[in-house]
């Protein structure tokens, strides 16, 4: 019997990266799944958002594991889409345990940048919420509410020390400490319900987001046109352990532990699978 077997999933991001690993790893420990996915590029993000056939891609991936999985392309940005997305999922399925809120940008070197901190503002942390709201009111006792963060979050960097030193990169820290805060607030409140909400903190993480040539400027700004391979050295220095990036499947590993009844009393938690980079940040600060 998996870990999650029987439950229902609601993730967002769930074409590509992140998002397809958690559906597939709560799909491989007997989850259901609604995947969600904008499937469309925004205009201010340097790189290619994931496409429909990505979205097609997950859920074969699923039904690999004999899972059920219903797709619907939507914007996090639309408090409407995601209720209606969310509605699909539990006309379908009957009811919903987890949410996985991991749709999100990165929107360094983003021009013009009031319009890059408003797309990343709006996908990461408004986003989140519209996603959560749309849920609540389908939980109950028992269910798992889970956003994911940034090891950004928790350090303290203010604008002049995020990678490029431009308003969009200013955005994506802003949000996900927004985020953080408004998961805390909410576990606190959805307590009593017995419903659980907490965030996990990745480092950099092996996906598109990472690999793209605004993320490579923002590490390598020393360089005109930086490639990964001369970005992949400056990614060493975020960890304590000797790695540039962790992988998608790594935090995967930690959604479905805080998805399952292993953590059923696991509420309010800023979950780092950073690999040291926190420590590593905390005794470069002291």
């Amino acid at each position: 019997m998996g870990r999650v077997e029987g439950k229902v999933a609601f993730v967002t991001g769930a074409a590509r990266g992140q998002g397809r690993s958690h559906a597939v790893r709560l799909a491989e420990e007997g989850a259901d799944i609604i995947a969600v996915d904008i499937c469309k590029d925004l205009d201010t993000i340097g790189y290619p958002m994931a496409t429909p056939e990505d979205l097609e891609e997950t859920a074969r991936l699923v039904e690999k594991h004999d899972r059920r999985v219903i797709t619907v392309q939507a914007d996090v940005r639309e408090a409407a889409q995601m209720r209606n997305a969310v509605e699909r999922g539990v006309n379908e399925f009957g009811k919903l345990d987890i949410v996985v809120a991991q749709a999100g940008v990165a929107g360094m070197k983003g021009e013009p940048a009031t319009q890059a901190w408003c797309e990343v503002i709006d996908t990461n942390l408004v986003g989140t919420m519209n996603a959560v709201q749309a849920a609540l009111p389908h939980l109950g006792e028992g269910a798992s509410i889970i956003a994911t963060g940034s090891l950004a979050a928790l350090m303290d960097i203010g604008k002049t020390d995020v990678p490029g030193k431009d308003l969009g990169g200013v955005a994506y820290v802003f949000s996900k400490r927004a985020l953080s805060q408004y998961m805390y607030e909410l576990a606190t409140h959805l307590a009593p319900r017995g419903i659980r909400a907490n965030v996990i903190h990745p480092t950099n993480c092996n996906t598109d987001m990472l690999q793209s040539e605004p993320m490579y400027r923002s590490f390598r700004p020393d360089l005109e046109a930086p490639t990964k391979e001369d970005a992949t050295p400056a990614f060493y220095v975020q960890q304590a352990m000797r790695i540039p990036w962790v992988e998608p499947g790594d935090i995967s590993n930690t959604v479905l532990f805080l998805a399952s009844d292993e953590a059923r009393y696991v509420t309010g938690m800023q979950m780092r699978v950073d690999a040291g980079g926190y420590l590593k940040w905390y005794d470069f600060k002291i």
